[in-house]
């Protein structure tokens, strides 16, 4: 499980309750619970975006969230290492090596690379083919962030739509003190539901959704380079440094480190 993303988002909760408590009992938390505020505003946001999808795009875009609260599966160095694995089996028993090994990957991109190289196939096809895979992977994902920065959008928006009910209600109750309250605290209640839809979990979960794609990626990226470095016939070494060159400072540290570690065993 993703601690941050938890931690992060149950502590900003935490605060915002702490707000509400400081100096009152906890019961003052009920004031802050209003029902016609929650269905204008989360109710009006989610329908907003519905009606922007179709029915499986909006189902899709509302299981993203759950990606957060998961570890990346992207494991840059290890991709790497695979790589040059291959590259060195490849150098010593020739590409159509590389077929028996692909059948011990998980990872279906890297196996399609490695089969197209095998059978043959022009380098600037493997190339568009793999990219073409790539830029469709990440126009689906695209999708997913754009629901949830979209939702954020809406958020804010259908709470000024709340407030504006409010206090038009609370004008037309004038004459009538005891209206007055309620209306007001649905002016002001939708309002802050709009704000905390918005940026204790849109924005975070699209930009966590962000992070992801972009280190599938990168990640898709290396073997891209890698794979067709392997069919150039590149030295596996110069392989290795060609694709650490997209590692930032710490994992490539540890790349080395690691691989200093295993020469001296």
């Amino acid at each position: 499980m993703d601690l941050a993303s938890l931690i992060g988002l149950v502590v900003c909760l935490i605060l915002v309750l702490f707000g509400i408590v400081a100096g009152h009992s906890f019961g003052v938390v009920l004031d802050f619970m209003d029902l016609n505020s929650a269905l204008i505003t989360f109710g009006g946001a989610f329908c907003c975006i519905l009606a922007s999808n179709t029915m499986s795009d909006f189902l899709a875009g509302l299981k993203a969230i759950k990606l957060i609260f998961k570890n990346s599966e992207i494991n840059t160095p290890d991709i790497i290492k695979k790589i040059i694995d291959l590259s060195n089996v490849a150098r010593k028993e020739g590409l159509l090596s590389l077929e028996e090994a692909a059948g011990d990957l998980d990872d279906a991109f890297l196996k399609k690379g490695i089969l197209l190289i095998v059978d043959g196939t022009d380098p600037e096809l493997v190339r568009g083919i793999m990219e073409t895979e790539m830029v469709s992977i990440d126009e689906r994902h695209k999708k997913k962030i754009g629901f949830w920065s979209d939702l954020g959008a809406m958020g804010p928006a259908w709470g000024m739509i709340g407030t504006l009910i409010g206090l038009v209600n609370m004008l037309n109750a004038m004459d009538d003190p005891g209206a007055i309250g309620p209306a007001m605290a649905v002016a002001l209640i939708t309002t802050l539901y709009g704000s905390l839809l918005a940026n204790w979990i849109c924005t975070p979960t699209s930009a966590k959704l962000k992070v992801r794609n972009e280190e599938e990626m990168m990640g898709k990226q290396i073997i891209i380079e890698g794979l067709l470095s392997i069919q150039a016939g590149e030295n596996p070494r110069v392989i290795e440094e060609k694709l650490k060159s997209f590692l930032n400072p710490t994992d490539k540290a540890t790349m080395e480190a690691a691989a200093g570690g295993e020469q001296d065993g």
